[in-house]
């Protein structure tokens, strides 16, 4: 990577923000930081990042996928990654997924990321989405 991409991390779970803003970050990426949905919002909308990687389950159990939403319907945030990071699968053994193009309209997210994260397979599907990007 020639210039640093700078990567919106929201995560209400400080410790785990924290964690995986170190691991992001030994892997060569810029990371901002937000505690919350709303905050995500407002630091998205100022620093326009790279890609955004955001918690499900945060204020709401919902916050996650509206958050998503609102960046997925921005002018910027088309453009760009957007991957939702979750242990509920875990919580619930309910296991989501974006396999058919229904369930990638509902979610709104370019990937489902599982926690604890694996920081080389989110590092590897993060570079694919910026690969992709630049041959468009």
């Amino acid at each position: 990577m020639n210039e640093k991409k700078k990567i919106l991390l929201v995560d209400d779970d400080l410790d785990l923000l924290e964690q995986n803003k170190i691991l992001i970050e030994s892997k060569g990426y810029e990371v901002i930081t937000a505690n919350s949905a709303k905050e995500g919002w407002e630091i998205f909308k100022k620093t326009k990042p790279d890609a955004c990687v955001i918690d499900l389950i945060m204020e709401e159990y919902d916050s996650g996928f509206v958050l998503c939403h609102r960046i997925k319907k921005d002018e910027h945030g088309k453009n760009i990654p957007v991957f939702i990071l979750t242990s509920a699968t875990y919580d619930t053994g309910f296991k989501f997924g974006a396999s058919t193009s229904e369930e990638r309209e509902w979610i709104n997210a370019d990937e489902l990321i599982n926690k604890p994260v694996v920081i080389d397979e989110f590092v590897q599907k993060l570079e694919n989405y910026f690969e992709l990007n630049q041959k468009k």
